[in-house]
């Protein structure tokens, strides 16, 4: 069998294997799409392909909407041309469900896919059309960063600032472009929709897409009312999502299983920028996707697909609860202890229970007592979930090496908001409810992290930082701590602690930096002081 248009003529064949096929025509979709598009999606990886895609067949299947999603690609072009194209856009989902069974379901509903470099030309037109209702965006946090290393501007968004949207090089500057293409022809209205892992995603869209508008007004390279244009809401609208489902690398046993059944080249696809993709994409079977209804032009009946909408506060309320409290936190905290203790697997380190306990203490009583309900989704409910189904889950082949990735670009939301919720003084009848100094694991995790940083497991011997934008200059500050030095480490930690955007707080002013040097000083003790600084505490 094979993934292609014509592999999935033989219908009894993918019948046989248990794989459901696409429930359309695809290429009545196809047309249909080319026609008047509705859907754009930048991002083409693992998460867009498992979620946003699945929502867009789910729609597709009902009879609900008869056109898909036009794909583009800006960061890595060699996804499209080695993972899209050869498979004529269609994609193996397998739904890893926590009781051992899987789903394997067939995604035909991108319509076409594009390397943002290559087709430009096409995505311009495909702005240029009234129907096209939302981009949506899945380019990760660090994606819509405008600046480098020592917060200096790129020199690829300088020089697209200065040129204009005329011939754009850079992801965002493209994208500011195709925006403008949007406006001068017609100042047609569409909903720019972030579905990133981070929080207020619209807003950080919205932000550099208007340094974009501002600097190419000023420059004269274009007018005014582009500006003007990007900042009508009725225009043109900026929601805040909120999106969860765990989507690893492609696992060698979901190939395996694959390839048993019949499937020919299901090879893993390793990019010259390191991304590491394939034909088919393992996933976990629960998900989220909230929405603030904020569509201009009008949108896909997305909740008929499981979407859920709400305004712009609830969605806030939904994030906090993710990213502060109820998964990512503990996402983190399994991620660097687990690196430090040797794991390679996120449902082997559910099988410690200190490791359990640490994840625990976090959620509940360190977390917990800040959310706010946000009504739609239940808080205890959703941590029930993540500790109890999510993360023990055997057939996950989610790694702490992969969620230890760009942690330094994490740690603000997922502990700094906490910490600032306790910093509120919040009373009831007089008493405290929250009081900075019962927290105790998330400075021990914080501390953690540093020790991470220093690339020495617990037995003393070396592994690879995950990639991080900000670990080589963190290393330079860490670089004279080695295992089994002694404390005080004061004046070394001092510059990382009181950094108010690597924590957005300044951690001795919130009364923590100092419980971050001592346990810092437990864990650097020898080999197996990680192990034993963490039974401790827990």
């Amino acid at each position: 069998m094979q993934l292609n248009n014509n592999g999935l003529q033989n219908k009894a064949q993918w019948e046989k294997a248990g794989i459901q096929l696409p429930k359309f025509d695809r290429e009545t979709m196809i047309l249909a799409t080319k026609k008047a598009p509705k859907w754009v999606h930048f991002g083409a990886g693992n998460m867009f392909r498992a979620f946003p895609a699945v929502v867009a067949q789910t729609l597709l299947e009902q009879g609900l909407e008869n056109t898909g999603i036009v794909t583009a690609e800006g960061f890595d072009g060699e996804i499209i041309d080695k993972c899209f194209a050869p498979f004529d856009n269609l994609c193996l989902l397998v739904t890893l469900k926590s009781d051992g069974t899987t789903e394997k379901k067939i995604i035909g509903s991108i319509a076409s896919s594009h390397r943002m470099d290559k087709d430009f030309a096409f995505l311009k037109q495909v702005f240029t059309t009234p129907s096209l209702q939302m981009a949506s965006f899945t380019i990760t946090e660090k994606g819509y960063s405008l600046t480098g290393r020592g917060n200096v501007i790129k020199p690829e968004i300088a020089e697209d600032m200065k040129n204009g949207p005329a011939a754009p090089t850079s992801y965002l500057g493209r994208i500011a472009a195709l925006l403008h293409e949007r406006f001068v022809n017609g100042e047609l209205p569409l909903a720019m929709v972030s579905m990133d892992n981070c929080s207020h995603n619209g807003d950080m869209l919205f932000a550099v897409m208007e340094a974009f508008a501002i600097d190419w007004v000023e420059n004269g390279v274009a007018n005014e009312k582009f500006l003007s244009y990007l900042r009508n809401k009725k225009k043109l609208s900026f929601p805040w999502s909120m999106i969860d489902k765990i989507t690893p690398r492609p696992d060698e046993s979901v190939r395996k299983m694959l390839t048993d059944s019949g499937l020919e080249n299901m090879h893993d696809i390793v990019t010259s920028r390191n991304t590491f993709i394939a034909p088919f994409v393992n996933a976990e079977e629960t998900q989220y996707f909230v929405i603030e209804d904020a569509f201009p032009n009008g949108r896909p009946p997305l909740e008929k697909a499981g979407v859920l909408f709400a305004v712009r506060e609830t969605v806030e309320m939904v994030e906090k609860m993710k990213f502060s409290t109820c998964l990512n936190p503990l996402h983190t905290a399994l991620a660097v202890f687990g690196c430090l203790l040797g794991y390679t697997r996120i449902s082997e380190e559910m099988k410690n229970p200190d490791l359990v306990k640490l994840i625990e203490g976090i959620g509940y009583k360190e977390g917990l007592p800040v959310v706010t309900d946000p009504g739609i989704i239940k808080p205890k409910e959703f941590i029930d979930q993540v500790i109890k189904v999510r993360l023990p889950n055997p057939f996950m082949p989610d790694t702490p090496q992969r969620i230890a990735t760009d942690s330094s670009q994490k740690i603000p939301i997922r502990f700094g908001e906490t910490i600032k919720a306790y910093l509120e003084d919040r009373f009831i009848n007089g008493v405290p409810t929250l009081t900075i100094n019962n927290l105790t694991l998330i400075p021990l995790v914080i501390a953690a992290w540093l020790r991470y940083l220093l690339g020495i497991d617990d037995r003393g011997k070396h592994f690879e930082v995950s990639p991080d934008p900000l670990y080589p200059s963190l290393l330079q500050i860490l670089a004279g701590i080695k295992l089994g030095h002694k404390g005080p480490f004061h004046e070394t930690l001092k510059p990382i602690l009181s950094d108010s955007k690597l924590f957005a707080v300044n951690l001795y002013k919130a009364g923590l930096g100092k419980k971050v040097e001592s346990y810092f000083e437990e864990l650097v003790a020898g080999p197996g002081a990680v192990a034993a600084t963490l039974h401790k505490y827990v």
